[in-house]
């Protein structure tokens, strides 16, 4: 359960979220709005990434001011941009790399590696430069990095920005079939038809909240 308590943020001046007051327990959730709405703010505060100017954010109980080490163990969190996460030479250095203070031997942890991407559809690919990985690879590499931790929570901030329409499409399908909890920041709004809810943001407050239908149908109004 993820709860938003009263929360505020300011950066700076600038208002960016107004006594947001949400409990998400849903498997997939949503977070939808403009530019500048608040959206990837209150995504990124569900593991600690920014914390609240008022109010608290709680990740199973755990507030994520205080317990933040303890939350991050429990959230994973997927970037816009995978070059921003990719920080070793080969994509199975860098899933092995998330596990460098599990306590495993290096080759448990090269094995690890090599099965979450076989797992993921980078099956062979180990020994691959990351870096040169197509969009969608490098994509599904940041997914294996965080995956391999085994959290219980994913959150993804617009991952599927940089992705072509198939590739868009190939990762939604894959977070679909993900045990964890997914919370998503998106504008694809056609990605949405099956997720359980979506939050519509607009200059920092809540203004929907709904399955997706009638929640799109709302931010669709805002932005028409």
């Amino acid at each position: 359960m993820i709860e938003f308590d009263g929360v505020t943020h300011r950066y700076g001046d600038r208002l960016v979220l107004s006594e947001v007051e949400l409990r998400l327990g849903e498997r997939r959730v949503a977070f939808v709005g403009a530019n500048g709405s608040g959206k990837s703010t209150l995504a990124r505060m569900i593991n600690g990434l920014v914390l609240p100017t008022t109010g608290r954010v709680l990740v199973d109980g755990l507030d994520t001011a205080h317990e933040g080490r303890a939350v991050r163990r429990r959230v994973g969190f997927i970037f816009t941009n995978p070059d921003s996460q990719i920080v070793m030479p080969t994509a199975g250095e860098d899933v092995a790399f998330s596990l460098r203070r599990s306590g495993l031997p290096k080759k448990e942890r090269a094995a690890r590696a090599a099965e979450v991407l076989a797992a993921y559809g980078l099956d062979g690919y180990a020994d691959h430069p990351a870096h040169q990985l197509s969009g969608g690879q490098k994509q599904l590499l940041a997914l294996c990095s965080m995956l391999v931790l085994e959290p219980d929570v994913l959150v993804c901030d617009e991952p599927t920005t940089l992705l072509d329409l198939r590739n868009k499409r190939r990762f939604v399908e894959v977070l679909k079939e993900l045990d964890q909890q997914v919370v998503l920041v998106t504008h694809d709004l056609d990605l949405l038809d099956d997720f359980d809810r979506v939050v519509v943001l607009d200059e920092g407050h809540v203004v929907a909240d709904d399955a997706p239908q009638p929640a799109l149908r709302h931010y669709r109004k805002l932005v028409d």
